[in-house]
């Protein structure tokens, strides 16, 4: 089974990476037992002696959609190396960084070397950047610490859709990187565990879990849909939409069939595309447009806004680390009983970023016979129905409309949207 490449590590610790002496495998949590039942001896050796145990992480995800195994939960059995040294040092419910409180089951963001690269040159031009470029983002899943100068977190990882690897299944395809119908403000829920030391921290992040089949909520900001097991590389599945049978990206827009045997929600784009080819197939390269009177009907706008469901992250927990540089010794500061406790972390003049990862997405182009001469735009203004505006950009044909309106038809059934 194929597994994801864990976030490399140099070998020589960069003075903006923050130093992490910890790192997570995955055992099988049986192999023990298989090894253990082979003699009496052993097994009683192993009752004698303390051994690393393996734990299991529920998910704290539950995607909508499914993934082929419809009894996947995501949940990961995990092993912090060292292990005695790990368990060794306090567990605490939240942090305290230059004043910033952070939650275990929060959300995160984390510094990298190009935002790390960016903060030391802030005049400096840039190129347009993927997401992937700015701040990573993660989910708390347990805080530890031995002093309030070596605080660590183990997280979960939430992708950019830029970074899934190459081979990661996408419904009956494998895909990587970015796809059409993921959002600019998309990102996508993993196992994909590690342990950061949190002066990498620069933000607490709000992400919301999007449920595609409400469709009366509003997309405020981050959110996630889709979830990717990094043991399978499986993406779950997502709503698939219109006559392409693709997801939808919440950037576009949607527009629904008024037909009430169909309610269809259609593409923006394959609404455009199809009456383009259409337009291309009637018209070819030297037949001109004639004008023809178009009907004019009332009806709503059919433009629907997209967003999430928002799910609670916290936890309500009432003890806190507060945590400092290595340079600073200031005492730590108890609150509760002797193994919760608060200590303080100063910022150092610029950002450390936690561990790399890297992916680079792969651009899809689709042929499409009319380009270059047709174009479309689909006007939703007032209280009619939206129209499809195409433009010839035939330059040597003439005789006929340069522009003109037509109604909108449904992907699926043929009726006019109205």
């Amino acid at each position: 089974m194929a597994t994801a490449r864990k976030r490399p590590r140099s070998e020589i610790i960069e003075e903006s990476q923050a130093e992490c002496p910890f790192s997570v495998i995955h055992p099988d949590p049986h192999e023990k037992e298989k090894k253990e039942k082979k003699t009496k001896r052993r097994r009683q050796e192993s009752e004698e002696h303390s051994h690393p145990k393996v734990l299991l992480q529920a998910s704290p995800f539950s995607p909508m959609g499914k993934f082929k195994d419809p009894n996947n939960t995501m949940d990961r059995y995990y092993q912090v190396q060292p292990y005695q040294k790990w368990m060794d040092m306090t567990r605490y419910n939240s942090f305290v960084l230059n004043g910033v409180k952070y939650w275990s089951e929060g959300f995160i963001f984390v510094a990298n070397s190009s935002t790390i690269e960016r903060q030391k040159n802030p005049g400096e031009t840039t190129q347009p950047r993927k997401k992937s470029d700015d701040d990573w983002v993660a989910r708390i899943l347990e805080i530890r610490a031995s002093d309030e100068h070596h605080v660590y977190a183990r997280v979960y990882w939430m992708y950019w859709p830029d970074e899934l690897p190459p081979g990661t299944q996408d419904g009956k395809k494998l895909i990587q990187g970015r796809q059409p119908y993921h959002g600019a403000n998309e990102l996508i829920a993993s196992n994909h565990m590690d342990v950061i030391n949190v002066v990498s921290v620069t933000a607490p992040a709000a992400v919301n879990q999007w449920d595609e089949t409400n469709e009366d909520d509003v997309q405020p900001a981050l959110y996630w849909r889709q979830a990717f097991d990094v043991r399978s590389m499986e993406l779950s599945s997502a709503e698939l939409r219109c006559k392409c049978n693709r997801p939808e990206n919440p950037d576009k827009r949607l527009f629904g069939c008024s037909n009430d045997d169909c309610k269809k929600w259609l593409h923006d784009d394959c609404l455009i595309h199809e009456a383009l080819l259409k337009t291309y197939q009637r018209l070819g390269t030297d037949k001109p447009h004639k004008p023809s009177p178009i009907k004019e009907e009332e009806g709503e706008d059919t433009k629907r806004p997209l967003s999430p469901s928002e799910t609670g992250a916290a936890q309500t927990a009432e003890q806190s680390i507060d945590v400092k540089p290595e340079e600073q010794k200031e005492k730590m500061d108890v609150d509760g009983d002797s193994t919760k406790a608060e200590v303080s972390v100063a910022s150092s003049e610029t950002k450390r970023r936690g561990r790399p990862r890297k992916s680079e997405p792969i651009e899809k182009a689709t042929a499409r016979p009319y380009e270059g001469l047709f174009e479309a735009v689909i006007h939703s203004e007032g209280d009619g129905p939206s129209v499809l505006e195409i433009t010839d950009l035939r330059e040597n044909v003439t005789g006929g409309d340069k522009s003109w309106k037509e109604p909108l038809q449904c992907l699926i059934c043929g009726q006019e949207i109205d």
